[in-house]
C-alpha cells in the first residue's frame, strides 16, 4: 500500500512538474499600473531594457593566458588573522 503510493505521488509530480513553466509572453494584470520610473531616469524602462544587463554587471574579460609562471606582486591588504 504504501509503495503503491510512493508510485501515484512520483507520477503526479512528474507529470505535474513541467507544467510550472509557461513559455507564454508575459502580460500586466489588467487594471495595475506598470512600474515607476527609476529615480532620475528620463523615461520608464522597457521590459526588455531591464532584462539587458550593462557593461559594469557583465564586463568583458581578459582571455590573455598566462604562458609562464610569474612571481605574484606584494598585497598590503593581504594581513594574517588577527
Amino acid at each position: 500500500m504504501l509503495r503503491a503510493c510512493v508510485v501515484l505521488l512520483s507520477a503526479t509530480a512528474l507529470l505535474a512538474l513541467p507544467a510550472c513553466g509557461s513559455r507564454q509572453k508575459l502580460t500586466p494584470v489588467e487594471g495595475t499600473a506598470p512600474a515607476p520610473k527609476a529615480y532620475g531616469a528620463p523615461m520608464i524602462a522597457t521590459p526588455d531594457q531591464l532584462l539587458t544587463p550593462s557593461t559594469q554587471s557583465r564586463p568583458e574579460r581578459n582571455v590573455e593566458l598566462r604562458r609562464k609562471s610569474e612571481a605574484r606582486a606584494d598585497d598590503p591588504f593581504d594581513l594574517p588573522p588577527e
